[in-house]
């Protein structure tokens, strides 16, 4: 194997590739990245069994040839190479890799390509605009759990019926759902589970131009096509809780809030809330006796370090009402939400609130106060 590339975009498609590297492999082979030099272009590859990612970055291929190489010790010395022309040749007999950039050289021990898994992603079924794809799921896998008590809340619910598309993710106190409208259509109704970490992936590598997503093995794995790139993640096998319930459908509390405004009163509330915890007070007042506007109060409080109550005018309609939360909860949503203006609503102490953006319908945010 004899091959030139360009340090960025060597740099550019390790970032994306080695992201399917991640914690410890049980598998020493897991932690390296598979390259594969042919036809004017360098394939890198990586997994971790549940997720295979393939980049593609344009070479020039004197010997075609593979291996793999230790992806974060090969990801670190390339970052750390100037930009400009890197050559790169294979001993195969050693398995060492020669690596040349102007006058700097180096040698990266390597792994026989033969021992790498089998990789293999999807055919496209459907396309959805990649702007649409990565927004949707922004505004999702952050409610999602973090922890392995629930596996399935470690996942996002993703329905495709027709030209609409669902994403949903909970982790039990929160609930994001986020709809949107798919490039083409898909032919039938099939829902899955995809664990939020892989969307996270798939959002940050997906591109600017359509994705492209197809199905594999049986349904047991979703692949998404991006420019260049392919992600496949292996499915969640389970059911997902029934949702539909949690979201409330009328209100008796409702105000309109700057979004920024009403982010910065909880950011500092947060900071007190942290020793209780990140419990926290909203107080929503209409307009006092002696005019003013109507206001929303969070107030955050610590035993030890203090307390703080954060004001903010707000467009107030029906009844006043108190609740108790959890403040990371919200400053969670607020800051996937990029509208100017947010709508809270609620049904008073003991029952589910929601916050949306003013002017759009296809984005709803519920958490559950503490008192539940």
């Amino acid at each position: 194997m004899i091959v030139s590339v360009q340090q960025e975009k060597l740099m550019n498609g390790l970032n994306v590739a080695t992201r399917a590297i991640y914690g410890r492999p049980h598998l020493p082979i897991l932690e390296n990245v598979l390259l594969e030099a042919d036809n004017s272009r360098l394939k890198l590859t990586a997994t971790n069994l549940d997720m295979r990612i393939t980049a593609w970055i344009p070479a020039e291929v004197l010997e075609a040839g593979s291996i793999t190489l230790p992806g974060r010790t090969f990801s670190e010395l390339v970052s750390k190479l100037p930009k400009g022309r890197i050559d790169m040749k294979l001993d195969a007999s050693t398995h060492i890799m020669g690596i040349r950039c102007g006058i700097q050289n180096a040698n990266i021990h390597g792994i026989d390509a033969d021992d790498f898994p089998p990789i293999q992603h999807g055919d496209v079924d459907f396309y959805i605009r990649a702007e649409t794809l990565g927004g949707m799921i922004d505004e999702t896998t952050f409610a999602s759990a973090t922890d392995d008590y629930r596996p399935v809340l470690e996942c996002v619910y993703v329905k495709i019926s027709g030209s609409a598309l669902t994403m949903v993710a909970s982790d039990g106190r929160q609930l994001a759902k986020r709809t949107g409208d798919m490039a083409r259509d898909f032919d039938g109704e099939k829902v899955i589970l995809v664990p939020a970490k892989a969307m996270d992936v798939v959002a940050r590598v997906c591109g600017d131009d359509e994705v492209g997503v197809g199905f594999l093995d049986d349904g047991r794995f979703v692949t998404f096509t991006a420019p260049n790139v392919m992600i496949t993640v292996s499915l969640f096998d389970g059911k997902y809780p029934d949702f539909s319930a949690i979201i409330p459908s009328s209100f008796l509390t409702k105000y309109t809030v700057y979004k920024d405004d009403l982010l910065a009163v909880c950011r500092r509330a947060e900071i007190f809330a942290r020793d209780n915890a990140n419990s926290c007070t909203m107080v929503v007042q209409p307009p006092g006796k002696f005019g003013g506007p109507a206001e929303v109060v969070i107030v955050g409080k610590s035993a030890e370090r203090g307390d703080t109550e954060g004001v903010v005018a707000v467009d107030f309609e029906d009844e006043p009402m108190e609740i108790t939360f959890n403040i990371k909860y919200l400053i969670g949503a607020l800051n996937v939400i990029k509208e100017e203006r947010v709508i809270f609503q609620g049904n008073g102490p003991d029952n589910a609130a929601v916050i949306k953006p003013e002017g759009r319908e296809n984005f709803v945010y519920v958490f559950m106060p503490m008192s539940l």
